[in-house]
């Protein structure tokens, strides 16, 4: 780290603690050369993930978006928001490890619709119908009997 003082890079570390609103590392720092005293702060470099919709448009992606189309999925299920949040988070922890700078949202959708299988049968049903923009009953039809076996 190059001191901001006199321009020295061998500084040394005196305190590191983690800062608790964040996910982030204090340090602070003495200058071999000049022997004065700075803070920095350390904090994971993240890419952001872009999401490639089915009209070929790109976005970033959302979290809130993931949450919101389970929630609506689960909506008046026997679900738990503890359930939800934890399904949210795999579906999130999935899609990021595949360490891609970008991702097709169907994809996205296909993650999200293993975890609602897991989770609840009729939250699976529900996402599936708009998510496959079933059509008639037949499609309907063919998609539980699908999941039935």
């Amino acid at each position: 780290m190059k001191c901001p003082y006199c321009g020295n890079t061998d500084t040394r570390v005196i305190d590191s603690r983690p800062v608790e609103e964040t996910n982030s590392i204090r340090r602070r720092r003495s200058c071999d050369e000049c022997g004065k005293r700075f803070t920095t702060y350390e904090k994971v470099e993240t890419i952001p993930l872009i999401v490639i919709k089915k009209d070929n448009n790109r976005e970033q992606y959302e979290r809130a978006k993931i949450e919101r189309g389970i929630l609506r999925a689960c909506y008046k299920r026997p679900v738990s928001a503890d359930e939800i949040k934890k399904a949210v988070d795999a579906v999130e922890l999935e899609i990021f490890n595949r360490e891609e700078k970008e991702i097709p949202s169907s994809d996205i959708g296909e993650v999200i619709m293993d975890k609602l299988k897991e989770l609840d049968p009729v939250a699976y049903v529900r996402f599936a119908s708009v998510y496959r923009e079933f059509k008639d009953v037949n499609t309907f039809m063919d998609e539980l009997k699908s999941f039935l076996n």
